[in-house]
């Protein structure tokens, strides 16, 4: 008998990851089993790789479910949600006309795979670049959106913008992602510069990348400032529901950040959670992370954009411990459909959205409480 697996090793001394999924591509290395005695043993070894940093071990496992595609040729894809009657929206925020913004919020009706354009978000004449959606109790979609800032969204598509000045009389950042804490207070990343009618900047180079709060009272609160692309977003809570930390993505620099909560809009300092693997990039953009989304465990999913994986942290942080190979390159926001451990996610290289089985359900979305 032989058997035939790829797998590649890895050393303490250059602390390397495994190597990230590129088009085409497979792990260089490769080993036959002759012998029956060694098929268990290597077979585990090809599942799994024990990652060092920091004289840790962390026991890193490689997973590909089933993905199943739902559909296809939203410019940007991002934004995944479920509203209480469990319709499903997106968005499409890359949508142009006449070389101008004019992104897209979208909804899909998962039995027929068929879209309705519900809005197309302008304010005073500038158009949208909708990025991140979260739901409230009232049946309203909030979306964070990179030019106009925060905006809500009705059923029938009726949007409004929230606001154009934060609490201290600042001019609104562009916002990308955003996360209901079960408070109802709204947490969103703002990784873009002065929301319309100023030049649309993003912070890739320049560090100014921000977080908010919009807290149960309306107001809205600048938290912190300094991100280089300040991205995906989620709260964790305490077992008697109580928000706890809060965790901010930073794709440029491939790490996760935590925030202990104090209250609405109130924070204590900013530490280092996590850290994602380091990838080659596929277009020249680096790796990072986006979306991410808790289970009922306190797993946090993390899609890792331009790796082909997602990225799955337990709930002390530090490294991924499980990855969860993709049958595309640029993950990019990743939601659960409530009350199942059916994960939702929206991607870059076919503009498109798909679905796999996770181990456990979701952590419950603030509209389900």
């Amino acid at each position: 008998m032989c058997i035939s697996l790829n797998v590649t090793t890895y050393s303490k001394e250059n602390e390397a990851w495994p190597p990230c999924r590129e088009k085409g591509k497979q792990p260089s290395c490769s080993i036959s089993i002759f012998s029956k005695a060694k098929v268990a043993e290597t077979i585990r070894t090809c599942l799994s790789v024990l990652v060092m940093a920091d004289d840790s071990i962390t026991l890193q496992q490689f997973i590909e479910p089933q993905f199943i595609k739902i559909t296809e040729g939203f410019p940007g894809a991002e934004g995944p949600v479920f509203d209480k009657c469990g319709n499903f929206y997106m968005v499409a925020p890359e949508v142009k006309t006449n070389g101008n913004f004019a992104g897209q919020v979208v909804r899909i009706d998962l039995d027929t795979c068929k879209s309705t354009v519900i809005c197309e978000p302008n304010i005073d004449g500038f158009g949208g670049i909708p990025a991140g959606c979260q739901c409230d109790k009232n049946n309203v979609i909030w979306i964070a959106d990179m030019r106009l800032g925060i905006l809500t969204v009705s059923p029938s598509g009726q949007f409004n913008q929230l606001c154009k000045e934060d609490i201290d009389g600042n001019t609104m950042q562009g916002c990308n992602d955003c996360c209901f804490d079960y408070d109802g207070n709204l947490w969103v990343t703002a990784p873009a510069g002065k929301i319309a009618p100023h030049p649309y900047t993003r912070s890739s180079k320049e560090a100014f990348g921000s977080v908010y709060c919009v807290t149960n009272q309306q107001k809205v609160i600048k938290v912190d400032t300094g991100y280089l692309i300040s991205n995906g977003i989620a709260v964790h809570h305490s077992s008697d529901g109580k928000p706890k930390k809060l965790i901010v993505a930073e794709t440029r620099t491939q790490s996760l950040w935590v925030y202990d909560i104090l209250g609405p809009g109130a924070v204590g300092k900013k530490t280092l959670w996590g850290k994602l693997p380091k990838c080659p990039s596929v277009d020249g953009v680096p790796t990072g992370p986006d979306g991410m989304d808790f289970d009922e465990a306190g797993n946090l999913i993390v899609a890792h954009i331009r790796s082909g994986y997602l990225e799955v942290f337990g709930p002390e942080g530090h490294r991924p411990h499980t990855r969860i190979k993709c049958p595309f390159i640029k993950p990019s926001n990743v939601h659960f459909q409530p009350g199942t451990s059916t994960v939702y996610v929206t991607e870059h290289e076919f503009d498109g959205l798909w679905k796999f089985q996770w181990l456990r359900k979701g952590q419950p979305q603030y509209c389900e409480l």
